[in-house]
């Protein structure tokens, strides 16, 4: 088995690449003029240069590199093309987003690519083979028939629902990094000689922990105020890439693990609650653009994070409001892994209640309801030292001060 040591250099390269060439493709959008212009539908007030998803795919190819060089990943490596299956569709699936920043690119066109991107993977064994239901004792084989769609379908859903959540600045590469160092911790966690569930040859961990650095290298560059976007390309990119991992962990292995909650019994299903934060979102975006009509493909103000923000709270409150939510749920996955009790209930309600709290009755929100009611006191209210913990200047001006950057309000959709 790979060595700590060995994920940490990995992890560190990965982290530190990213980092490095990030401005390098800043000042080459900027010359090119690949940029998000402001618009009625975007609450930024300047041009921001793209690419910052060719950025990432560099940090990835290097620190994948780096793992073959090293010689301590051999079972990954040798034999089998499941990284290089990663590893292109990371591209295939960067290409498509990078190009729909430079130029408009139709919806179905787009999904196309993401198809070709999946299937890519499924073609250099990313393959999805088992599928488990939950409180079910039973196990279901995919077919050869039925197995390549399952798999770009799944491919196809995490690469939307990371892009529906990139709305903030540092938002969606926050949940990913999250998401993906839980991954690690758990594919690393099952690998061991005391669950030995993932073999010596499952890259699951290794994706895990490079997609965790890439994101952690990118996200000074994209906290608010933001100086860069991953754009399309980025959140395409990390979302196949969160897929691949999943099916991995959970597609790939036959042996069941008894006595362990839920996700145990269902490893396919720890997406939605690792990943819960985009998923919920494209779900709940899918039904309010049914009800209304409307295309997905068409921006709106109704996304998680523009939903905290009307309640009065910043932008940089809202982004870690979301990201703790995503920690949360990353906490419930790894509790029972880690202790060997499934119950995971109280600490995950009592950081629930916290949150909710937080979210909702938060001085910042009371103050932006006030502010938003006709015939409210503009003057009381907008006193800069009436409130400093909270409210709308308080709030929406951290996500403007600076330079004024903040994200496309549905980046994830144009």
């Amino acid at each position: 088995m790979p060595t700590t040591s060995a994920y940490v250099l990995v992890f560190v390269v990965a982290l530190a690449t990213t980092a490095l060439v990030t401005p390098l493709f800043r000042r080459i959008a900027r010359r090119l003029d690949i940029v998000a212009v402001p618009s009625d539908r975007a609450v930024h007030e300047r041009e921001i240069p793209y690419l910052g998803g060719v950025a990432m795919l560099v940090g990835l190819l290097a620190a994948l590199g780096t793992a073959w060089l090293s010689h301590s990943f051999p079972a990954m490596f040798e034999g089998t093309s499941t990284v290089l299956g990663v590893a292109v569709g990371a591209v295939l699936l960067c290409g498509v987003g990078t190009l729909d920043d430079v130029r408009d690119v139709s919806a179905p066109a787009k999904t196309a690519g993401i198809v070709l991107g999946g299937s890519a993977m499924f073609l250099l064994n990313v393959q999805l083979l088992y599928f488990r239901i939950p409180f079910v004792d039973s196990l279901i084989v995919l077919g050869p028939e039925i197995a390549p769609l399952i798999t770009v379908l799944w491919v196809v859903g995490m690469a939307n629902a990371v892009n529906l959540i990139d709305g903030l600045d540092g938002l969606a590469a926050g949940i990913v990094a999250i998401a993906a160092g839980s991954f690690f911790l758990y594919g690393h966690k099952l690998a061991t000689a005391d669950f030995a569930v993932l073999g010596p040859d499952n890259p699951s961990p290794l994706i895990a922990v490079v997609i965790a650095g890439i994101c952690l290298g990118f996200l000074p560059h994209n906290f608010n105020p933001a100086k860069i976007f991953m754009g399309d390309g980025g959140a395409l990119m990390l979302g196949g890439l969160m897929a691949a991992a999943t099916v991995l962990v959970g597609g790939q292995t036959s042996q069941p693990v008894s006595g362990q909650v839920f996700f145990f019994f269902a490893p396919l299903f720890i997406p939605f609650f690792v990943m819960g934060v985009p998923i919920i979102d494209t779900a709940f975006a899918i039904i309010r653009r049914a009800r209304k009509r409307a295309s997905m493909s068409e921006a709106d103000k109704d996304h998680l994070h523009h939903r905290l923000m009307r309640l009065g709270h910043g932008h940089r409150r809202s982004v870690v409001i979301l990201w703790l939510w995503t920690g949360l749920l990353s906490v419930f996955v790894l509790y029972p892994v880690y202790t060997g009790k499934g119950d995971a209930v109280v600490p995950v309600a009592v950081g629930a209640l916290g949150l909710i709290l937080l979210t909702f009755f938060h001085p910042g929100t009371r103050r932006g309801r006030r502010q938003t009611e006709p015939g409210a006191d503009a003057g009381a209210d907008d006193d800069p030292g009436a409130d400093p913990g909270g409210g709308l200047e308080g709030g929406l001006d951290d996500g403007l001060d600076g330079d004024g950057a903040a994200t496309p309000v549905d980046a994830g959709t144009t």
